[in-house]
């Protein structure tokens, strides 16, 4: 099977076709159900044998589907398609041998994308997401900007909900919000949205990648063949540059979001205003105001800027400004994103468990004037030095926990020495509870103590949910 366009509203047949999916789980599943619904042979391949992945594979062999449990490096006999779960690095041995084949490798949302119009309905467009932090809320956001204008939506990709199942559910949509990891973009190059944005760049994932060059590349193809919009964040040049190197149609535009006062072709705040100069008559003189700051919540800096691209890629698709007010208004973000916990003796404790990397605490942490910190977990590969310089004077004290949490230690050694620190430790769940109990004797009235880990979770806990949870619980039994 070749790896060329496939006309859409038509899609490609896969009847017969030998199709080798690397991955269980939350992408792989879908993919080789409805692949084997298409009449593939379809054989699964997965590095795991565990109980979980048994019975996965189980529940799929029942339907006629070949499984092979811990042998992900082999290609399977016959082989003409490779569809990959985002998490496969591209250098694993399954790929190189792909390679070597001349077997072509696609992700699950290039999958999607070929999939398509196939029952000869003209296909929803999709207004894309990326970045190193924000995607989900701002997806979120957007859908709820378009729900707000009338249209039939939904929130699709990376943030959990599979976009196979809504290009090939029942469900009938106007237009598709759709978030789409680094990852997901190396799989996909066919991908053509309508308009889409890049929110920011700043280094993660770099062990899967192999370099920041290779990560931005892949965030940048977001870009390809964009239709009406590239919408790029003025703060960071990084975002712009992808913008210049894109390949895009006839016509499309450059649209920057700040959180400063907007230019031409740009969404930005003026007075507390967040404004719209891109996609108004005359956008030299005229200026839309599209929402207050207020009925963005939280109102955080870097949740301001979510808001801008969001709404630029609703007004990109034709959306009117006062849907873009109603939709903010109606958004509800997810739990352990900036989620005020509770206030406990003047102090506001602060759930942001979801700041996995630096760039996402830089930001959160930029959001409070005095801070009692609570970090550490597993570092990814990153270092500190830049956030804890940033962050410095902003902070009041350092409680530090995981199993990379010395790294932040000697980054505060060394840029913030006269803060006190509090290095617990342990790597057991249980820690939290200790770590939120040293928060508050550092803490004063009028400070925030701040769970922004700037790593991930999975030395001490299942995921950043459970992670958040567990700095909730331990704020709880303070106040109790």
């Amino acid at each position: 099977m070749g790896s060329g366009k496939v006309t859409e509203g038509q899609g490609p047949s896969f009847e017969g076709k030998h199709v080798t999916v690397a991955g269980l789980g939350v992408s792989g599943i879908p993919a080789a159900k409805v692949l084997h619904g298409l009449g593939a042979l379809v054989t699964v391949v997965n590095d795991g044998a565990d109980e979980r992945s048994r019975a996965q594979a189980a529940d799929l062999e029942a339907l006629g589907v070949t499984v092979r449990l811990g042998d992900g490096a082999t290609l399977p006999d016959g082989t003409e398609l490779i569809v990959t779960t985002p998490g496969w690095q591209p250098d694993k041995p399954l790929f190189a041998a792909a390679r070597q084949a001349g077997v072509p490798v696609w992700g699950d949302v290039e999958l999607a994308w070929r999939l398509r119009g196939r029952d000869g309905t003209e296909p929803a467009p999709w207004l894309a997401v990326t970045g190193t932090n924000g995607k989900t809320t701002t997806v979120q956001m957007l859908a709820s900007i378009l729900k707000a204008g009338g249209l039939r939506t939904a929130a699709v990709g990376n943030i959990g909900v599979s976009v196979l199942d809504a290009v090939l559910g029942d469900e009938e949509y106007d237009v598709l919000a759709v978030e789409l990891s680094s990852y997901q973009l190396h799989w996909a190059p066919s991908v053509r949205a309508h308009s889409a944005a890049v929110l920011n760049l700043a280094p993660d994932h770099l062990d899967w990648h192999g370099s920041m060059e290779a990560y931005a590349a892949d965030k940048g193809r977001i870009y390809e063949g964009n239709r009406v919009a590239c919408v790029y964040n003025v703060a960071d040049k990084a975002t712009e540059d992808l913008v210049r190197e894109a390949d895009v149609e006839e016509g499309c535009r450059a649209i920057g979001f700040t959180l400063g006062s907007p230019g031409p072709s740009q969404l930005g705040v003026v007075d507390g205003i967040l404004v719209d100069r891109a996609f108004v008559e005359d956008r030299q003189r005229n200026a839309q105001e599209l929402a207050e700051i207020s009925d963005v919540e939280p109102p955080a800096p870097h949740n301001i800027a979510n808001a801008l691209a969001a709404a630029a890629l609703a007004r990109a698709y034709g959306v009117p400004a006062k849907a873009v007010r109603d939709g903010l208004r109606a958004f509800t973000p997810d739990a352990h994103r900036i989620a005020h916990v509770a206030d406990v003796d003047g102090v506001a404790y602060i759930d942001d468990s979801k700041a996995t990397n630096t760039h996402a605490a830089e930001a959160s942490l930029a959001a409070y004037a005095s801070i009692v910190w609570i970090a550490g977990g597993l570092a990814k590969g990153a270092t500190f030095d830049e956030l804890v310089a940033k962050s410095a004077r902003r902070l009041r004290g350092v409680v530090l926990i995981g199993a990379d949490r010395a790294l932040i230690r000697e980054a505060l050694a060394r840029h913030a020495p006269e803060v006190p620190v509090v290095d617990l430790d342990r790597t057991d769940t249980g820690a939290m509870l200790a770590a939120v109990q040293e928060a508050q004797r550092l803490a004063a009235a009028g400070d925030t103590v701040l769970l922004a880990p700037a790593c991930a979770s999975m030395d001490m806990f299942a995921n950043y949910n459970k992670r958040g949870d567990a700095f909730a619980q331990a704020v709880r039994e303070l106040g109790a």
